[in-house]
């Protein structure tokens, strides 16, 4: 088969990916994430309902903001996280109900 047969992922498409991966590879983020996608919290709530410190839980925020996989309104002093990527929670949903089923 030819070479030009092919379509290729771009490199950035390639790297966004990874991320996003290695993101999901992390227990506390899945935790974060699959209570994100049940509902909108504030760190507190977060911290509390995984038994973390609020510093902890804001760690793994950040870095699930800086990809823009979740975002926060603001409610006086208080940050309401929820999901921004329904593709990437779509993928966690089904990587549980794959884990669930096995």
């Amino acid at each position: 088969m030819k070479t030009e047969d092919h379509s290729f992922l771009k490199p950035e498409t390639i790297e966004h990916i990874s991320q996003i991966f290695k993101v999901l590879a992390d227990p506390t983020r899945i935790k974060i994430l699959y209570l994100l996608s049940q509902e909108e919290c504030s760190v507190n709530h977060i911290a509390e309902v995984l038994e973390m410190s609020q510093s902890a839980v804001s760690h793994q925020l950040s870095i699930l903001r800086n990809l823009r996989l979740i975002k926060y309104r603001r409610e006086g002093k208080t940050l309401i996280y929820s999901c921004n990527d329904e593709h990437v929670f779509s993928l966690l949903k089904q990587a549980i109900d794959h884990s669930e089923h096995q």
